[in-house]
């Protein structure tokens, strides 16, 4: 039997975004590559704000928060990461994603409630910024990612070594990462100078995020382990939660 997994995809949907406009192509190639089928719907960061929507996010078999940062609204992108991560729903975060889940995490579970992005909040204390300019612009650029021994993304991709496509300005402070790790937040991916370049909850059934963006490896027809990997979690997830149609009703 055949499972469709319905995934969210949360962001601010642009024709400008490229990697907005790859999602297709990467959902048909997952379907006709890989036989994993997903039914795919956008979801706004203004409706995932509303307490309503953003309980209805854990009705979907994954979750997956898209580059497009500044969000029109920040609270939609953590409320979405926060329902991940609590309800155990398998969950990405690319570039912006990835940038959003050190700040819902350092809030959320760390306690740091002052914690902040400095692209929304420019002249933020170095001790609440958790999101900080990178000394070196990696927009359009490609660089090496190496990936710690059982990691997760390590054992997707196959290696421990890769390299990768960004588009950002902005990652990860780097005097933030112990706190964050010391409550279970594991960095596993890590740039030329150990910039953490990917982050994991280990107990969780799929929970990963990545600076770089998996989404724009190659031209989409062969996608990424990372991508591949948050599929085949959604269609475990469909799988599990369908009724078994071996058991019959009674009446």
């Amino acid at each position: 039997m055949t499972h469709t997994a319905r995934i969210a995809l949360v962001g601010d949907r642009s024709p400008h975004v490229r990697s907005h406009t790859r999602i297709p192509v990467l959902l048909d190639a997952l379907r006709e590559r890989d036989g994993l089928d997903l039914d795919a719907y956008w979801i706004p960061t203004e409706e995932a704000a509303d307490a309503a929507d953003a309980t209805a996010l854990a009705a979907f078999d994954a979750i997956w928060v898209l580059p497009g940062s500044p969000y029109r609204s920040e609270d939609g992108a953590l409320a979405a990461i926060r329902t991940a991560r609590e309800w155990h729903v398998p969950f990405l975060g690319t570039c912006a994603g990835f940038q959003h889940v050190l700040l819902e995490y350092a809030r959320a579970v760390c306690g740091l409630e002052s914690a902040a992005h400095a692209e929304r909040a420019p002249g933020t204390p170095a001790e609440d910024a958790v999101v900080v300019p990178l000394a070196c612009s990696l927009v359009g650029h490609e660089g090496p990612v190496t990936l710690a021994p059982g990691s997760r993304a390590e054992e997707l991709i196959g290696a421990e070594r890769s390299v990768e496509r960004y588009h950002c300005e902005y990652g990860a402070s780097p005097g933030h990462m112990d706190l964050l790790a010391a409550h279970g937040l594991r960095p596993t991916g890590a740039g030329p100078d150990g910039e953490t370049r990917v982050v994991e909850l280990p107990d969780h059934p799929f929970f990963l995020a990545t600076l770089f963006q998996p989404e724009l490896a190659g031209d989409g027809s062969r996608p990424h382990p990372l991508v591949r990997g948050l599929a085949s979690a959604a269609v475990a997830h469909a799988r599990a939660a369908a009724p078994d149609p071996s058991v019959t009703l009674r009446m």
